[in-house]
């Protein structure tokens, strides 16, 4: 029963089965607003078959598209039912569910919709928890199958109709291309080819050619079935017919525009002439607003324009009474009224000439931020206004010549920054088609950040081609934003003026006029104010999306179309300028450029180089001048974008605001991320760097430790002004627009900083096993030595010359560099970064020191590899020698070491001899180490033997301490074990017989040994200690190899 009063409650829209009143919406009209109207009523009877309540059944509104049982929203039928058929197949309907249920659903339309399928408020969960709360799992299914089928039938429906329509959609849309292709390609093989040029030049001179088309009387053009075709070349179809009309229209108003008035104006004369004696002064006023005009005396000018008015108006009285009175004038009052009229007539055209120079001027007065403050020609504007509104005007001066100030500070902003980054490509393709500076060159510059002053060109910090680009770059942007000098200044200055004529205080100098009738122009508009203000945001923009075009966008790839440039593009704004009647400027003719345009380079290929994507950035610069100029650029950027914040407009416009936070931000992480990709290959190069020369500030290393921390300590000190910003932080408005920098820039900051050292380091210890010039390789793979004259210098300085060509001294100053870098010049670096950018970076800092350890560790055994092999093999060879034991086996009581320790001792002179000319602090160290070889092989060479007789054993004994007595000042801890085990392995291989008159004979092998050490301490006295540096050498002894 519940299912049959559902089925009839949709099928006649009712909402009760017991209906008390007739629906309303059944008795709106039958027809839609779109629909033609109805035919006239026949006189046909109904069908039989026509049922009683068929109204009920069906929307009259809409039969063919109405669904029984359909919703009404706003009085509109939607798709949606009032209810509906359980979709899973269960008994009854969802609202009669529902009602059982107790909701609300005929009463809250929007709960019911949450139950309807055909709503697109439809809740899955909802529907399931209300309409089926008691269903089983067999039941859920079985209603998923039935809805299964129920999609199915729908979607083959769908498709039959799709299929059985097809070829029809097909036709349609060929017939409707067919018809579009037509009309657009009609008349297009008659249309002549023509020359290609510039967009930028046709929209530039359109308006010359359609203002100019009378007077040049061009050949009449021949208008085609081209100029109908629907493309809009032919501006859609009506060229044909608009440019006919409009020259037509030209035509007429040359014929017949001028005004023919010689008859009126013959009349005029003679009645003047008549009269001249008579009304004398009349004409005298004209006379001397002339002379006033010529002289330039504007005050008088003012008075003589005042009289002639008075004059003019007491003409029209006459006039006025005569016509209202109905009399007739005397001949006398006609005379007077004549002249009046064409004196006036002749000092209003001179008058309206004389104001169309002075809107000239007007238009024309601008200035500059210094020119303001000091020059007589910041208050010209003024005085021209007054004098506009002292002679009287339609147009309000003080409007015009703001509107003529933003176009002129626009064109400024836009043109200049259009014309740099044209120039600056330019040049970028230059520099990028030049020359590549090479390694060498790149050391020389990298030099200067040492802080010597250079002596040559070469010497700079960069080459003069990059140095030019950055400086034009750091000029350009301090001409833009500059608050003193630059279009900033005057934007800035242009709004305060703004304020000052909205306030009207800088009014209270300016005249009212004859008769006040100027007074009306002493208060802007409401819509004048606003476009003052929209102006004012315009150019704050304008001067933004300058920075961020060079900043941010990449580099130019055709710079065709700067050549001619349109004006800048026009903002929707009502403070674009309209040039009143009275003011008609003339162009700006000036040179844009400085250079050929016809001599501009292509556009360089990819190499994949990382700056080929920054377009502030010139090819090939190094890093070092880039940070030095970003961190000018960057800081005047920030500090322009605080002082724009500060503006009140600008406060207001929170989407300026975060567009200038934007740009800063922007700029900031470009330029970190292109120094850093720099940073990373020149610290390859920093090798070069060294040229073996010693410092004199500390002898034992050359230049190199210092110049590298000078080049690292100078990156660091820029970077941290272009990270934070530093010259902006205490402007007013920073806050709003420069933010504390995020954590990736201070990263990105601290893996360049490491991978520099590392990269550094590495070149370092390749450099210090590379040929030299004087070898086979040469070039690029050469060294670098120091000039004679370098040597003069550092001879002397008392430093000593460097003989750079051998490999074993360039490594000894390299272990001794990498000292000096482990010990004094990271941790000072280190220590630099963590003030710098307020951040720990122990690990890293540990990190270093490792690997400068292991570096130091490689060249230090490079170095002292092949001195330990001689040693091991004259030891071998002098122990294992069959005449190392005395000849007599009686005599115990060897005088003198064996000839190995001589020769051992010879090769330690030279290593000695090496080492304390080229670094000696490295001395003992060296010798230490040696000492500690030298012990282990003399211990491996004794245990070779297998027994020891009494004199061998003594002259092992001497052999042992003479060596260890002599080099008593390198030895060490390792040493002196070695020597102990020596003893032991000799004590082992002896009997006790021979132990025993050892013991006895020490007096005597001791005054052997003291014997021996007097006689060779002219030889071997470079190991006695020095009263200056002997401390010193033995405390390096037992330092890191």
């Amino acid at each position: 029963m519940a299912e049959v009063e559902s089925t009839i409650l949709n099928h006649y829209n009712l909402t009760t089965p017991f209906p008390t009143a007739w629906p309303a919406e059944k008795d709106e009209s039958d027809e839609s607003a779109d629909e033609k109207p109805a035919p006239a009523v026949t006189t046909r009877p109904r069908a039989k078959s026509m049922r009683r309540y068929t109204t009920l059944g069906k929307s009259t509104k809409s039969s063919r598209t109405s669904v029984p049982g359909s919703q009404k929203k706003d009085g509109v039928e939607t798709m949606v039912q009032k209810d509906e058929p359980d979709p899973l197949g269960g008994s009854g309907s969802v609202v009669s569910r529902l009602r059982q249920r107790g909701l609300p659903v005929e009463e809250d339309l929007k709960l019911r919709n949450r139950f309807l399928l055909s709503s697109t408020s439809f809740s899955p969960s909802m529907y399931l928890s209300e309409v089926h709360n008691t269903a089983s799992t067999d039941q859920l299914l079985r209603g998923l199958d039935v809805l299964s089928r129920s999609i199915e039938q729908k979607s083959a429906s769908l498709k039959v109709l799709v299929e059985s329509n097809f070829e029809r959609f097909v036709r349609a849309k060929a017939t409707i291309d067919n018809v579009y292709t037509e009309m657009r390609n009609h008349g297009a093989d008659e249309v002549p080819a023509q020359k290609p040029h510039s967009r930028h030049s046709s929209r530039q001179m359109s308006h010359m050619r359609s203002s100019s088309a009378a007077l040049d009387s061009p050949a009449q053009p021949q208008y085609t079935k081209r100029s109908f075709a629907l493309v809009k070349e032919s501006e859609y179809g009506i060229m044909g017919v608009k440019n006919p009309l409009t020259e037509v229209n030209v035509k007429a108003e040359e014929v017949w525009g001028p005004s023919l008035g010689g008859q009126a104006r013959e009349e005029n004369l003679k009645s003047v002439l008549a009269s001249i004696e008579q009304y004398r002064n009349v004409f005298d006023t004209g006379v001397a607003i002339e002379d006033c005009i010529k002289r330039r005396d504007y005050e008088t000018l003012a008075d003589e324009y005042g009289r002639a008015q008075r004059y003019a108006k007491e003409a029209k009285a006459l006039a006025d009474q005569a016509k209202q009175g109905r009399t007739e004038l005397s001949d006398s009052q006609m005379h007077q009224i004549i002249m009046t009229a064409r004196v006036w007539l002749d000092i209003e055209s001179k008058v309206t000439d004389f104001k169309r120079d002075t809107w000239r001027q007007l238009t024309s007065s601008h200035f500059g931020k210094q020119a303001s403050m000091s020059d007589a020609k910041g208050d010209e504007y003024m005085e021209l206004i007054g004098l506009l509104l002292q002679l009287g005007t339609d147009d309000n001066p003080i409007w015009i010549w703001l509107l003529s100030r933003y176009e002129y500070l626009r064109n400024r902003v836009w043109g200049s920054f259009e014309r740099v980054r044209l120039e600056l490509e330019v040049q970028r393709r230059r520099i990028q088609n030049g020359k590549k500076p090479t390694a060498k060159q790149l050391a020389r510059h990298l030099k200067t950040a040492a802080g010597t002053r250079p002596a040559q060109e070469d010497e700079a910090m960069d080459t003069p081609q990059v140095l030019e680009y950055w400086e034009k770059v750091l000029i350009s942007v301090d001409a833009l934003l500059s608050t003193k000098t630059g279009v900033l200044g005057e934007v800035t200055e242009f709004w305060e003026i703004g304020q000052s004529f909205v306030s009207g205080s800088r009014q209270q100098s300016l005249p009212t006029g004859i008769d006040g009738q100027s007074r009306k122009h002493h208060r802007l508009s409401e819509d004048n104010i606003k476009a003052l203000q929209q102006g004012a945001l315009d150019l704050f923009g304008l001067i933004r999306e300058q920075v961020y075009g060079l900043f941010v966008e990449p580099p130019l790839d055709d710079v065709s179309a700067l050549f001619s440039p349109g004006p800048p593009p026009t903002p929707k704004t009502p403070m674009t300028p309209m040039t009143p009647m009275s003011a008609i400027l003339s162009p700006t003719k000036a040179s844009r450029f400085n250079f050929d345009p016809k001599d501009i380079p292509p556009p360089s290929p990819s190499t994949g180089e990382a700056w080929e994507k920054y377009a502030f950035w010139p090819p090939y610069s190094n890093c070092l001048s880039a940070v030095t100029y970003l961190s000018k650029i960057t800081n005047a950027i920030g500090v322009a974008a605080a002082e724009i914040a500060t503006v009140r407009i600008v406060k207001q416009e929170s989407r300026l605001i975060h567009q200038y936070r934007s740009l800063v931000g922007d700029i900031r992480e470009r330029s970190i991320t292109a120094i850093c990709a720099a940073w990373l290959i020149d610290s390859e190069n920093c090798r070069e760097l060294e040229d073996w020369t010693h410092s004199a500030d500390k002898p034992d290393h050359t230049l190199m430790p210092s110049l590298f921390s000078a080049f690292e300590t100078a990156l660091l000190t820029n970077l941290q002004k272009i990270v934070y910003i530093s010259d902006a932080a205490n402007s007013t408005g920073s806050a709003d627009v420069v933010l504390p920098p995020a954590a990736r820039h201070i990263e990105t900051v601290q893996k360049g900083f490491k991978h520099s050292l590392y990269k550094a380091f590495s070149g370092m210890m390749e450099y210090a096993a590379k040929p030299t010039s004087s070898t086979d390789v040469t070039g690029e793979e050469s060294l670098t030595l120091p000039s004679s004259q370098d040597q003069q210098l550092s001879s002397r300085d008392k430093v000593g010359a460097i003989d750079a060509s051998s490999k074993n001294v360039r490594k000894i100053l390299t272990i001794s560099n990498f000292q000096a870098l482990r010990n004094d010049i990271v941790p000072t670096l280190v220590s630099t970064f963590e003030s710098n950018f307020l951040l720990t970076i122990s690990d890293d800092a540990k990190t270093a020191r490792d690997v400068l350890s292991q570096m130091n560790a490689r060249v230090f055994q490079a170095y002292v590899r092949q001195p330990v092999e001689n040693l091991r093999a004259v030891i071998s060879d002098g122990i294992a020698s069959p005449s190392y034991a005395p000849k007599d086996a009686n005599n115990t009581r060897p005088d003198d070491a064996r000839p190995y320790v001589y020769e051992v001792l010879l090769t330690l002179v030279l290593v000695h001899t090496e080492v304390s000319r080229t670094a000696p602090g490295l001395t003992g160290q060296v010798l230490s180490y040696l000492l500690e070889q030298l012990s282990t092989a003399m211990s491996d060479a004794f245990k070779l033997r297998p027994k020891y007789t009494l004199s061998s054993l003594m002259q092992a004994t001497l052999d042992v301490e003479f060596l260890a007595q002599t080099l008593g000042n390198y030895t060490t801890a390792k040493a002196g074990e070695i020597q102990s085990g020596i003893y032991l392995a000799l004590d082992e291989r002896t009997d006790n017989e021979a132990r025993a008159k050892l013991q006895s004979g020490l007096p005597e092998m001791r005054a052997t040994l003291k014997r021996l050490r007097e006689r060779t301490q002219g030889e071997f006295g470079c190991f006695r200690r020095q009263k200056s540096g002997g401390s010193r050498d033995k405390n390096k002894g037992g330092g890191e190899r």
